[in-house]
C-alpha cells in the first residue's frame, strides 16, 4: 500500500470534483512510472481512493464517539452527552489529506480517552458520585469534561 500520488489526486478532483477514475489513473501513470521499476509496476494493481466527505466522516465521528458513550454507560453506568463543538473539531481534523478517517482513531486514544481516563479515574478514588457526562471541544483547554451528579 503506498500513497504515492495522493496529492496530486486531492488538486484533481478539487479542480474537477466530475473526475473519473480512469482520469485519476490516467494522470497517476507518470508518477507511478517515474518511482517504480516498470517488472514491479506490472505486478501492482492501482487502487484509487477518493478522499471521504465531510459528510461520511461526520457518520465515522458519530459511530465512534457513541462506542465510547456506550462504553461509559456499561462501565461506569453514565449517560453521556457530545457537544457539537467536538464532533466538529474531530471532523475537521480527519479532512486533512494525509491522515483522513484514520485520524478519528488517533485523536481519541491519544488525546480524549487519557484525558477521560484520568478523570474518571481522580473522581473515582475521591469517592464522588457521577451520572452524567458532557464531552466537549475548546479551542483552547482541548478536550472539556462536564461531570454531573
Amino acid at each position: 500500500t503506498a500513497n504515492l500520488g495522493s496529492d496530486h489526486i486531492m488538486q484533481l478532483l478539487e479542480e474537477q470534483p466530475e473526475a473519473t477514475d480512469s482520469d485519476l489513473q490516467e494522470m497517476l501513470r507518470p508518477i507511478l512510472r517515474d518511482h517504480f521499476q516498470p517488472a514491479l509496476l506490472s505486478r501492482f494493481q492501482t487502487l484509487i481512493y477518493r478522499p471521504l466527505a465531510a459528510d461520511a466522516l461526520r457518520t465515522i465521528v458519530e459511530m465512534k464517539l457513541a462506542q465510547v458513550a456506550r462504553r461509559l454507560n456499561k462501565h461506569y453506568g453514565l449517560q453521556t452527552t457530545i457537544e457539537e463543538s467536538l464532533y466538529d473539531t474531530l471532523v475537521a481534523a480527519c479532512l486533512l489529506p494525509d491522515t483522513g478517517a484514520r485520524n478519528i482513531d488517533s485523536l481519541l486514544n491519544q488525546q480524549i480517552l487519557p484525558v477521560l481516563s484520568q478523570q474518571l479515574l481522580s473522581r473515582m478514588s475521591g469517592q464522588q458520585r457521577t451520572t452524567s457526562l458532557a464531552l466537549g471541544w475548546d479551542e483552547e483547554e482541548g478536550i472539556t469534561l462536564e461531570f454531573s451528579e
